[in-house]
């Protein structure tokens, strides 16, 4: 005898069939894929700002910027920034707070030294304690003597504006110079403006300049006409293929090209100039051939020995 269902099996047959005949809604799928579709979106925006970033930050790590200089001993570029570990010992050691260590966006790679010349110069220590603090090597141990560092080159890049091209002594940035008379001198020339004075103007010389940056922070511009830049950007190379002829001359002891001849200045006997001094002068020796020169010291007397002025002085038939 067949058994039969129980009122619990029928309302549960019921409602079976009551959700299968029910039509499938698509929208969760729906929400599923625009879900997606946004997670990829923000997946591939930010892989391409870390892309940027990355990019952002190689560019920043290989160049140095103008005003930012590396502390004394520094490797080339690439060298320091392969030694450097970001310690931050040479700037805990410097006694005068110039170094500083950069931040992101700063001027320099992030986490190694540099120093501004404008707000705060070396101050060329003797005993160079953040060159011994350095545990890597990225500031050279090898360097021994402060005034042997090369830490950038002061350009004067502003003559229209420096006071000295202008006329006027100021000097500040020769007179706080450590190596006075080596590093920048004043090279004197003529004033033509004025007619009558002279220019003193400052002058480096590579051979000499630490980059400290005394100079730059002593000029009394607003904005300063001498800066100190790092070398690849303030000093050109020589084509290896050219020969400065009067150092070939000097390593030689003569003329490589043909033998030297005296320049002389086509002037009348008695008479020679000095082109970067005294300019023309006058030889006014006792039996020299000046008193040969049918010129005189005085240029009357020049006139008065003139043929013509002899004739109307003296008569034909009157002569002695």
């Amino acid at each position: 005898m067949k058994k039969q269902p129980t009122q619990a099996q029928r309302d549960t047959a019921t409602s079976d069939k009551t959700v299968s005949s029910m039509p499938v809604s698509k929208k969760p799928a729906s929400n599923s894929r625009r879900k997606f579709l946004l997670d990829s979106a923000r997946a591939a925006g930010g892989a391409t700002m870390v892309a940027l970033g990355l990019g952002l930050y190689s560019s920043q790590s290989v160049s140095l910027a103008a005003a930012a200089i590396r502390p004394p001993g520094a490797l080339d570029e690439k060298d320091f920034l392969g030694a450097c570990v970001r310690c931050g010992l040479c700037v805990r050691d410097c006694p005068y707070d110039t170094l500083k260590l950069a931040r992101f966006g700063d001027k320099a790679a992030t986490g190694t030294p540099y120093f501004t010349a404008r707000e705060i110069p070396c101050e060329m220590c003797d005993d160079i304690p953040c060159v011994k603090a350095c545990p890597t090597g990225a500031l050279d141990h090898s360097l021994e003597m402060i005034d042997d560092a090369r830490m950038g080159l002061a350009v004067l890049i502003d003559e229209e504006n420096c006071l000295n091209f202008q006329g006027l002594r100021c000097d500040v940035c020769y007179r706080v110079c450590p190596a006075i008379d080596k590093a920048i001198t004043l090279e004197m020339k003529h004033n033509v403006r004025s007619g009558k004075h002279a220019l003193f103007i400052p002058t480096v010389h590579s051979e000499h300049c630490t980059g400290c940056g005394k100079c730059e922070h002593a000029c009394v511009l607003e904005n300063t006409a001498i800066r100190v830049m790092p070398y690849e950007l303030a000093k050109g190379e020589l084509g290896h293929h050219y020969r400065w002829g009067w150092k070939e001359k000097n390593k030689a002891g003569e003329s490589l090209v043909a033998p030297d001849v005296e320049h002389r200045y086509n002037l009348p006997q008695g008479q020679s100039y000095d082109y970067e001094g005294e300019g023309l002068i006058m030889e006014n020796k006792t039996g020299s051939s000046l008193d040969d020169s049918p010129f005189g010291d005085s240029p009357l007397e020049t006139l008065n020995k003139n043929s013509l002025n002899t004739r109307l002085n003296n008569p034909r038939g009157t002569e002695q």
